[in-house]
């Protein structure tokens, strides 16, 4: 007889010998013939020369006992397959504490041993999923980030804490519609929405000003849209960020403005002395030397300014062959290949100053001055812009930081080159990149979209 049982794992396989579904009704079989021709043996010793009777009588006994016979044998069977369809049911509506049993040791008891590990496997990993979703629910409604889940109608279909707390006063926001959400929030955040997109914004006024990232990510989902929209506050660690680019800034342009200023007080005060005591003839190398520093400390104040105050740019035709004419009328470089016939869509000066900065950051490397190249391809949609060296290169600490503003690795140098080509190229809409070369040597590329660029 077999039975569903709930909970544990149960061993369905009999202690004795195997014997198979086939063994066994071969020898119900053989067992009712054997009885069937006994039992015809017998009654025509009793009635001879009467077979009509004696087959009449032999079949009233031998079909009952078979039907009860079988009955009893298929009754366990009918049993064990109504429990599999229970189960079966149960594993469908996503109930998997049933198992079954099975006396015998046959093929239904190898089904019998299936299904239930396969009982077993699916509720060690229906235990696995709900610790999973679990951890998942603790961690996102836990996190500072705001998270919104909105589907195709915009309507929210999920929101963690942090954006109830932002959005809605600790009020749940499920079944709201998005537009109705942003309305009662910030106008800041409806105007960041509909720009599309990742960016920052700010919310709130003078003191209350908070900034934020918003993040958007859109899928599909059980053969839907939904975009997931993600706020972070970033005011403090923007407020920490600013005092320490201040704090760095302060101090190289106080490093920068001491180095000028105490060479020139000094160089004024010999020249006072020897005025008073009439040896004039020094005086020129002394005005010459405080021209220079002074000439030297212009240059490193405008070079501050460009940074700060780099304009929009203004995009326009920009042939290569003057621009490379200007660019070599500077600084010294060879050609990698030939420039691309096409006029490039950019920012001219913006872009000569960028290139000025690269060439002679590659000089101040160490490299030999016909080692530093530029070269141009042009590619569909792309623009690359490259100029190498075959300096020293840089380690991984140096190039994790080197277009960071007012970083550098020279005594003298102010870390502007790098960071304002950075500027010059994400106004333009690219980016910039930086690797070592085989063989040793830098490689900075200018990589600007042809069209933006």
């Amino acid at each position: 007889m077999s039975a569903p049982s709930p909970g544990g794992r149960h061993d369905s396989s009999s202690k004795g010998t195997r014997l198979s579904l086939v063994t066994r009704w071969s020898a119900l079989v053989g067992t009712l013939l054997a009885l069937g021709i006994v039992i015809a043996l017998a009654l025509d010793h009793f009635f001879p020369g009467h077979p009509a009777l004696v087959f009449a009588a032999c079949m009233a006994c031998v079909v009952p006992i078979s039907v009860i016979t079988i009955r009893v044998q298929i009754q366990p069977m009918l049993s064990l397959f109504r429990a599999l369809e229970g189960t079966v049911a149960s594993y469908r509506d996503g109930d998997f504490s049933f198992s079954l049993h099975w006396p015998h040791n046959d093929e239904l008891a190898d089904l019998v041993r299936t299904h239930n590990a396969l009982g077993h496997v699916l509720r060690e990993q229906r235990l696995d999923l709900v610790q999973r979703e679990l951890l998942l629910d603790t961690m996102v409604q836990n996190t500072p980030v705001a998270m919104l889940l909105v589907a195709n109608g915009g309507a929210v279909v999920f929101a963690n804490l942090a954006a109830r707390q932002l959005l809605h006063q600790g009020r749940r926001l499920e079944g709201h519609q998005l537009d109705e959400i942003v309305a009662t929030a910030s106008a800041a955040l409806g105007e960041a929405l509909e720009r599309g997109g990742d960016g920052l914004f700010t919310a709130g006024e003078s003191e209350e000003e908070e900034v934020y990232h918003l993040a958007r990510r859109s899928f599909s989902l059980n053969g839907r849209k939904h975009e997931l929209l993600l706020l972070r506050q970033l005011t403090l660690e923007l407020r920490r960020q600013e005092v320490q680019t201040w704090k760095k800034v302060i101090r190289v342009i106080s490093h920068e403005l001491n180095n000028s200023l105490a060479p020139l007080a000094s160089l004024a005060h010999s020249g006072a002395e020897l005025v008073r005591r009439g040896q004039t003839e020094r005086l020129p190398q002394i005005l010459a030397t405080i021209e220079d520093r002074t000439r030297h400390l212009e240059r490193f104040i405008l070079g501050y300014a460009r940074f700060a105050k780099l304009p929009a740019p203004r995009i326009e035709a920009c042939p290569w062959q003057p621009l490379a004419a200007q660019l070599a009328s500077q600084v010294r470089f060879t050609l990698a290949g030939a420039l691309p016939a096409e006029p490039a869509r950019v920012d001219p000066a913006q872009l000569e100053q960028a290139l000025l900065n690269l060439l002679k950051n590659a000089h101040e490397s160490g490299s030999a001055p016909d080692q530093v190249a530029l070269h141009v391809k042009s590619a569909p949609g792309m623009l690359r812009i490259e100029v190498m060296d075959r300096g020293p290169g840089m380690n991984q600490a140096v190039l994790a930081n080197a277009l960071v503003p007012f970083y550098s690795t020279k005594r003298s140098g102010t870390g502007l080159g790098l960071a304002l080509a950075r500027e010059i190229a994400e106004a333009h809409g690219g980016r910039i990149t930086l690797c070592n070369r085989e063989g040793g040597g830098l490689s900075v590329a200018l990589l600007l979209p042809q069209a933006a660029a």
